[in-house]
């Protein structure tokens, strides 16, 4: 896709190390002249191996925590455009440790909020007027849906884990410096990635991993949660028609479904069974995969379903997924088992084994 963007512009991406953010700059750095500032702590889940050297982009190792690091990094940066991915992002982690997520995602967005607005506030007229804040969150803030309806722009706010209270928390800043201060800021919500590059503790990954080392595969509950799956190809699609061609003040809800209706919309079990069917055909073994599947007490406060409405995109900005579900799944389900090296490289480095975290023991809860 083309970026109406001057070839000379800075764009400010935050996470830029994560799943999603590394996507986006990728797709900047290959399919544009502008230069990328990636600001990221380098956390458990980061890794810099899907963008490797490329003269445009330049890596801020600082924490948004910080507020001297976090002004250090936009003045260095000059922004003309800030994508804002930074974020703790499991929901089982911000059950054992919410504190974490107090900090990155709470305090890290007002930080960069002030340093931004600094920064919006002197620039000369002509990158004041293209100057744009875009805010990347979640549809997890909405709370959880019965068997009808789906999310859209005008759902009201109900955040059930401490990870989906604290990206609330962040977008009503991100509302509150628009309609305050009048920063021209645009926010989106989205369905649940998937996709390759993404840190293996995410459902995805986790079963695509244990089936074929012959573990368990836990499957929550019932398995019968539903959630809204987007490819990240398609979500950095959305994300840069948001960034540069969205309304100032303007909210979007961005899912999988698209053209492909509701189909999107799978139960974990499905997700599950899916991937082991997929696995049967890719790398088959004496017994069918679904044999690992295996019942364990639910998530702690787990949400029942998500499902995004996203018209608004589509009408406005003329977005729709590329992928289907079945499409995105299959190369996906390839992408990891061709590599299997990377993905034992940041488990051994986050020191993660797939374990089970997020049950709420009380003896594991940290604070901040």
């Amino acid at each position: 896709m083309s970026f109406p963007l001057p070839a000379d512009s800075r764009l400010l991406v935050t996470g830029g190390a994560g799943f999603i953010g590394s996507s986006v700059v990728r797709r900047l750095l290959h399919h544009s002249d502008v230069q990328v500032f990636n600001l990221d702590k380098i956390g458990y889940a980061s890794d810099l191996t899907s963008i490797g050297d490329h003269p445009n982009h330049h890596l801020l190792r600082m924490d948004l925590a910080s507020a001297e690091a976090t002004e250090e990094a936009v003045r260095i940066a000059d922004p003309d455009l800030v994508m804002h991915l930074a974020a703790e992002s499991h929901v089982d982690r911000s059950i054992d440790g919410p504190g974490v997520f107090i900090e990155s995602n709470i305090l890290g967005t007002f930080h960069l909020l002030q340093s931004v607005r600094r920064h919006w506030e002197q620039l000369a007229p002509h990158r004041r007027d293209r100057f744009r804040f875009h805010h990347i969150s979640t549809d997890e803030v909405f709370g959880s849906l019965g068997d009808q309806g789906r999310f859209s722009e005008t759902t009201a706010y109900d955040p059930r884990s401490p990870y989906s209270a604290s990206k609330a928390a962040s977008d009503h800043l991100v509302n509150a410096w628009y309609h305050t201060f009048g920063l021209p800021v645009v926010l989106t919500n989205c369905s649940n990635n998937y996709g390759p590059w993404q840190f293996p503790e995410k459902l995805i990954p986790v079963v695509i991993l244990k089936a074929i080392a012959g573990e368990s595969i836990p499957l929550y509950g019932d398995g019968l949660n539903i959630r809204d799956w987007l490819y990240v190809e398609d979500h950095v699609d959305a994300l840069l028609l948001a960034a540069t061609r969205g309304r100032i003040g303007g909210h979007y809800c961005v899912g999988g479904a698209g053209d492909h209706g509701s189909a999107s919309e799978r139960s974990n079990r499905d997700v599950v069974e899916t991937i082991c069917s997929i696995l049967d055909r890719l790398r088959p073994q004496d017994e069918p995969y679904a044999h690992l599947i295996k019942r364990v007490s639910d998530r702690p406060g787990h949400d029942r379903r998500y499902a995004i409405d996203a018209n608004k995109i589509s009408s406005e900005l003329g977005w729709k997924p590329k992928h289907s579900f079945e499409e995105g799944l299959k190369a996906t389900v390839e992408w990891y088992l061709h590599n299997l090296d990377w993905c034992q490289k940041v488990r051994d480095q986050a020191g993660y084994e797939g374990e089970r975290i997020g049950t709420a023991d009380q003896s594991s809860v940290s604070g901040l």
